[in-house]
């Protein structure tokens, strides 16, 4: 059997189903998610109804796709930040946490979630939950695995988690959702990741 139709059918419905999680996230912001219908979302998209509806069944399966393509950590070939080296792991855990947040749409997917979660606060559900938490406990677990090598002292693997990345948040995401050009340099971005690890090292390293 000749897979090549197979693949192709793949790949255009991964184009289509990116094409859709495009377009909603635009209209989910320009007009709101109550006043955006999946069928405008088709349109938008360049594609029918049918291949929308079979995908997305409802407006709250497609929210839930788009917050798990803005967390997903990535294509699975990136370097682990193996325990043994604190600072080597921190600096390759905080940069690979600028370049999530920093990800096109990424600010877009809060300032849907806060503009709406008034009238829908089942939205900040699967943002929590499917999105910044599972991201949250890679990187505790990673503190954890550093404290089993030695190399880390402490006791709350949570609350070091949250210092952590949220030295390099304050800095890197948090502005650009009420700043839209905020926009810091490479350089600034290297500098606050160091200084994160820095401070993470002298507080905790064993």
């Amino acid at each position: 059997m000749n897979p090549e139709p197979s693949a192709c059918h793949q790949r255009v419905s991964q184009e289509k189903r990116a094409a859709i999680l495009r377009a909603a996230t635009r209209l989910f912001l320009a007009s709101g998610y109550d006043r955006t219908s999946l069928a405008k979302i088709a349109e938008a998209a360049g594609a029918s109804k049918a291949t929308l509806f079979k995908q997305f069944p409802t407006k709250a399966a497609l929210f839930d796709a788009i917050v798990a393509a803005s967390w997903q950590a990535g294509d699975g070939t990136e370097d682990t930040a193996a325990p043994g080296d604190l600072r080597a792991g921190l600096a390759l855990v905080g940069r690979r946490y600028v370049a999530l947040l920093t990800r096109p749409g990424m600010a877009d997917l809060f300032r849907i979630v806060i503009a709406e979660l008034p009238r829908f606060p089942e939205l900040a559900e699967p943002q929590f939950h499917r999105g910044k938490m599972p991201y949250f406990d890679s990187v505790r677990g990673y503190l954890e695995a550093e404290r089993e090598a030695g190399t880390i002292r402490l006791e709350d693997p949570e609350l070091a988690a949250t210092q952590f990345l949220g030295m390099i948040s304050n800095y890197v995401f948090w502005p650009r959702l009420l700043l839209a050009h905020w926009a810091p340099d490479d350089a600034a971005v290297e500098s606050v990741v160091d200084e994160a690890v820095l401070m993470m090292v002298a507080r905790y390293a064993a």
